[in-house]
């Protein structure tokens, strides 16, 4: 039997020393991935050290990441299987070549959700350049524009709930569903309805299944976002006290 697990990256397998609560020299950090400047911006603790060691015994490990193909190339993990970038926009193959099938779907749907989210896109802007502390892009990858992220400053989600309630959420292409929203820690994204990892993992499963007769799969991630991809799978893997485990924890 064949065994994948598809698994979310930052939060998940790593993250920013600032929610390490250790010291950057601390010899129980790893550091996994780098900002375009070099410098370390993410590591692993003890615990994530072995689950990365331990999952690489027995899994055939394929990426879900909302990151795009550079931040995903700072990444310091070998990855061989294929790759999910940007939510589910983009799947790279073993030899990080575009899949195709998938980008040609994308694109033939894609186009119409674009010019909706320059619209909503437009008013972030304007709502951002009026305050002090937001950094605000669109995130550009392979040349086309997928979707926007938020941030701000002062590091927590009290800020951009502030944008989300008064702009994102009342704008209409949200309220009809073309768009939506994410909101975890200090990361606020819009992004069309299309992309989404679940639909990205649910493509490569179909495709696994053609090679492998018998599949077992695992789902890894730490996001609300995270629980769609995750339940496709056999098996479900939460880290402890983040945004997914803390939703079903205290769910009636």
């Amino acid at each position: 039997m064949q065994s994948y697990i598809f698994l979310d990256l930052d939060d998940t397998l790593f993250q920013t020393l600032r929610k390490c609560a250790l010291d950057a020299e601390d010899p129980r950090l790893q550091v996994r991935a780098f900002l375009p400047d070099g410098t370390a911006n993410s590591f692993a603790t003890h615990k994530q050290q072995w689950l990365w060691h331990w999952l690489a015994q027995g899994f055939r490990i394929v990426p879900v990441t909302g990151r795009d193909a550079e931040a995903f190339e700072r990444v310091m993990l070998p990855f061989q299987e294929e790759v999910v970038l940007n939510h589910g926009a983009v799947i790279l193959d073993k030899e990080r070549n575009i899949d195709s099938v998938w980008m040609d779907g994308m694109m033939q749907v894609f186009p119409k959700y674009h010019e909706k989210l320059l619209d909503v896109w437009a008013e972030v802007e304007a709502y951002c350049n009026s305050y002090n502390g937001f950094k605000h892009r669109l995130v550009n990858d392979f040349d086309i524009t997928w979707y926007g992220v938020i941030k701000h400053v002062d590091g927590t989600e009290n800020t951009l709930k502030m944008l989300l309630d008064g702009i994102i959420k009342p704008h209409r292409h949200i309220v009809d569903g073309s768009l939506y929203w994410h909101l975890n820690g200090n990361n606020l994204a819009v992004l069309p309805k299309i992309i989404n990892k679940e639909s990205a993992v649910s493509y490569l499963i179909d495709s696994y299944k053609q090679k492998h007769p018998e599949l077992l799969t695992f789902g890894a991630g730490d996001s609300k976002t995270d629980a769609p991809f995750m339940a496709l799978c056999d098996y479900a893997l939460i880290p402890g006290n983040t945004q997914l485990f803390k939703a079903l924890a205290f769910a009636e």
